[in-house]
């Protein structure tokens, strides 16, 4: 396939009934997926590959001691960790539904957007700075980053039914999955080049590589959302402002909208659920790895970096899996294979077995995430994409909060990531059954019936 074929589009009638530029459209979408390229390299470098392992390292032998109003003990890396980044998400939780309508009411999409973007990547890159000794530093950069990564999300996915119409969403959200696995996985196999060819470079250890790598990702993650700062410019969408939706009650009335869409709502619990095990995942594979397995660090990168690119064909061949079967069932589908891996993760002692367990993962996490996101756009009411975006965030970073503070509690309990991996399974089946209860029809009936 061409970056020609790639990015190809039918036509399409605005609500005027004048026919859109097919240029113009192309541009819009091949714009909106460069900033999955741009901002996949924060996922893969400082979420999952590059930086658990430096922050397990910051971290003292005996653990650190956490003081808070009185109560102290020592935790250990990995616990610390899971409670770390399900705090640095606290904040982004709380904010979304407001930030939504924020941006749905002044139409301030593009400019949250690049205002979060360039929040994030500036916080990653400032990770340079962060050396020996500079836990606490390292865990205020990191927050704000990941805030940042978060936070941008909103508003990018904002703009898929706009960009992507009823019937090309699933096809858009899987190519701009596809395109931000190659783009995490270029972006990690530079870092990665960079830390085992240290001497090479003239920098002092791995742990200075490393650094330089973080700074490296910021800069990639500013440079490469140019193209949807420019492709985004000048779109807009009508809005739905209701009076709730304009006072102080905050969260509490956009939640009262939602009962009016039941089969959102359910999505949206669903989604909490599975998402909750995926994300975890995600965020605490390096440190299983590390921890519980002693894998090297170059073995853990090379795995990651296989994980990106087999991901890439996943997400694409479940874009097609969808149009075939539904997005529904593909979704489902992607969740057994979820359930198998954590499963089979309880039993594996050797690296090869690590990377097998990273190739099951790679086919079915873009598959999972991306197809989800376009069927949660088909089921949001016309004309409030970044208020509901804004829920799909609090599902999305709850969901991000709830699953590694399980998993630091497990482990900080019992003393094994093993057992805390295994129990996200239950996330996976929970997540599975109540997706069965939603009818993706009369969703998408009661979002179009909607008054604009």
């Amino acid at each position: 396939m061409t970056i020609n074929e790639f990015f190809k589009v039918p036509l399409r009638y605005d609500e005027k009934g004048m026919k859109k530029s097919k240029t113009e459209r192309e541009q819009g979408w091949a714009g909106w997926c460069m900033y999955d390229w741009a901002n996949s390299g924060f996922a893969t470098v400082v979420l999952s590959a590059v930086f658990p392992v430096y922050f397990l390292a910051l971290v003292p032998a005996g653990g650190a001691q956490i003081s808070i109003f009185g109560w102290s003990r020592q935790v250990a890396g990995p616990a610390l960790w899971g409670y770390v980044v399900s705090l640095s998400l606290l904040a982004v939780a709380l904010s979304a539904p407001q930030l939504g309508r924020l941006a749905d009411r002044r139409q301030w999409r593009r400019g949250l957007l690049m205002f979060f973007c360039l929040t994030g990547a500036l916080a990653t890159s400032l990770m340079v700075l962060v050396g020996t000794g500079q836990l606490l530093l390292a865990i205020v950069l990191f927050s704000l980053a990941n805030f940042g990564f978060a936070a941008s999300n909103i508003f990018y996915n904002a703009f898929l039914p706009d960009l992507g119409g009823e019937d090309g969403m699933d096809t858009l959200s899987a190519r701009g999955f596809a395109l931000g696995y190659i783009g995490g996985g270029l972006c990690l196999l530079v870092v990665f080049v960079m830390i085992q060819g240290y001497q090479t470079l003239g920098l002092a250890d791995r742990g200075m590589a490393t650094r330089f790598g973080l700074l490296f990702t910021g800069l990639w993650w500013a440079l490469f959302s140019i193209p949807v700062f420019r492709a985004l410019k000048g779109r807009t969408a009508p809005t739905t402002v209701t009076a709730a939706a304009t006072t102080h009650t905050g969260y509490l009335a956009t939640f009262r909208a939602l009962r009016d869409y039941q089969d959102l709502l359910r999505f949206l619990i669903a989604f909490l659920f599975y998402n909750d095990g995926i994300q975890t995942l995600i965020v605490v594979a390096a440190v299983f790895a590390k921890d519980e397995l002693g894998l090297s660090q170059a073995t853990i990168l090379g795995c990651f970096l296989m994980i990106q690119f087999v991901a890439m064909p996943g997400a694409l061949l479940f874009g097609r899996l969808a149009a075939r079967i539904g997005a529904q069932k593909a979704i489902a589908l992607s969740l057994v294979g979820f359930i198998s891996v954590v499963v089979y993760a309880w039993f594996i002692n050797q690296a090869w077995q690590f990377w097998l367990l990273g190739a099951a993962v790679a086919v079915v996490l873009g598959g999972s995430q991306s197809i989800s996101r376009s069927l949660y756009a088909k089921l949001i009411p016309a004309g409030r994409n970044a208020e509901f975006f804004g829920f799909y965030a609090i599902s999305n970073k709850f969901a991000a909060i709830l699953g590694p503070l399980v998993f630091a509690l497990l482990t900080d309990i019992t003393g094994s990531t093993r057992t805390s991996i295994l129990a996200l399974a239950a996330f996976f089946i929970i997540g599975m059954l109540l997706l069965t209860r939603v009818d993706v029809a009369r969703g998408r009936l009661a979002a179009r019936q909607a008054n604009p």
